[in-house]
């Protein structure tokens, strides 16, 4: 049986768009699935150029949280942009999403975050913090990314106390205290 915290509403179960794994149908599921459709279909990324359902991880003071990276998204190889989902409002998803791009991958810090709700979105560069667009339109196709992609810098991951920093942000933010 799949396990979802009680307040979702449970319509039954569904396939995943990108890798076909059965999953809990849910409006939050539905809305990530939508998102992985609009990727592939209208902005032209192959099933292949996107990694769903990331993770990270923490634990602090006690409070282990599972923070979520809906689509992790690559371009030749290499991952440049994650996309994290959250309904209601964005503002307060940003700088969870720059702590994410900056620590997901162990050899380098992602360029590109996006925060959405399913109907806006905020394309945020993980070094500076900086909103560069937003709108649904501000997520970048795949012919955009190759236009983008060697201006895009990957810095190296974090020393391990900068890290920890950011491992804290997440874990501060993503808590849910609502499913207990």
């Amino acid at each position: 049986m799949i396990d979802v915290p009680s307040h979702h509403l449970v319509y039954g179960t569904l396939n995943d768009f990108v890798t076909g794994e059965e999953l809990a149908d849910t409006d939050d599921e539905r809305t990530r699935q939508d998102l992985s459709k609009m990727m592939v279909r209208d902005l032209g990324y192959a099933k292949e150029n996107l990694e769903p359902r990331r993770f990270i991880e923490t634990l602090f003071s006690s409070q282990f949280v599972r923070s979520n990276i809906e689509l992790a998204v690559k371009f030749e190889g290499k991952i440049f942009m994650l996309i994290r989902y959250g309904p209601g409002s964005l503002v307060s998803r940003e700088r969870a999403a720059i702590a994410a791009a900056r620590v997901l991958e162990s050899k380098y810090q992602i360029p590109l975050a996006v925060v959405t709700n399913g109907r806006d979105a905020e394309l945020l560069d993980a070094k500076t913090g900086k909103i560069v667009a937003t709108g649904m339109e501000a997520i970048p196709s795949r012919e955009q990314a190759k236009k983008m992609f060697t201006d895009l810098e990957f810095r190296d991951a974090p020393e391990e106390k900068k890290r920890e920093g950011e491992l804290r942000i997440l874990n501060a933010f993503d808590v849910q205290i609502c499913c207990r």
